[in-house]
């Protein structure tokens, strides 16, 4: 079996959602000083590679805490939907030649390759998933959508944004993972992909350490 590491690290520099809480990190205690080390973390519950539970968008939608963790782990069909250009939109035409292999308890990815934007002004300006298109991976029974940019819906910084895939996600008692990078490792691959996250009591979402597990 071989791991493939689909998380991108966290430290200070890392991009979130605009107006969410930036990532910080502090030393609270040092070998030299105390004996032993120990780091403090402040983050929000989007931060990183994560992902959402229906309560991020519903208020009565289960929490992160409360969700099968079924959903986090499961074949992936990896979607090659790296021609499509800032801001573009991607339709179910790109997605329709993978359709046979959707179905309960698959997890589609969607390679955009924007995670090599990361950490740059550009990463904002990703392509971003048709609500139609969300509706008909849904209507397979695939109840996990991940994808390699910051959001399947597009980021939208003045005015309101349309999160039609994130409605349609979270209506159907699924999730979203966001911030996936290395996917190339894994398309035309057949592997098992985990994304747990955190135990995070009552939370709207939470950071993973996402792998895909190739060879099993």
């Amino acid at each position: 079996m071989r791991l493939v590491d689909l998380s991108h690290r966290l430290d200070e520099s890392v991009q979130v959602y605009p107006g969410d809480p930036v990532f910080r990190t502090s030393s609270e205690a040092t070998v030299d000083a105390d004996g032993f080390n120990v780091q403090h973390v402040a983050m929000g519950s989007h931060t990183g590679t994560h992902v959402d539970a229906p309560f991020h968008f519903f208020a009565d939608g289960a929490r992160v805490d409360e969700l099968d963790l079924g959903l986090f782990v499961g074949p992936a069909v990896v979607v090659d939907v790296r021609g499509r250009g800032p801001r573009e939109r991607i339709t179910w035409a790109d997605l329709a030649p993978h359709a046979e292999r959707m179905g309960p308890g698959r997890i589609v990815l969607l390679h955009t390759g924007w995670s090599a934007h990361f950490r740059q002004d550009g990463y904002l300006d990703h392509p971003f998933l048709d609500g139609e298109a969300a509706e008909r991976i849904l209507a397979t029974g695939v109840r996990t959508i991940g994808v390699d940019a910051l959001n399947p819906d597009e980021t939208v910084l003045d005015g309101e944004g349309d999160f039609s895939v994130h409605e349609a996600v979270r209506g159907a008692g699924g999730v979203i993972a966001e911030n996936l990078t290395n996917l190339a490792a894994i398309d035309g691959a057949d592997a098992l992909v985990s994304m747990l996250p955190l135990s995070l009591a009552g939370a709207d979402g939470a950071p993973v350490r996402a792998v895909a597990m190739l060879g099993l």
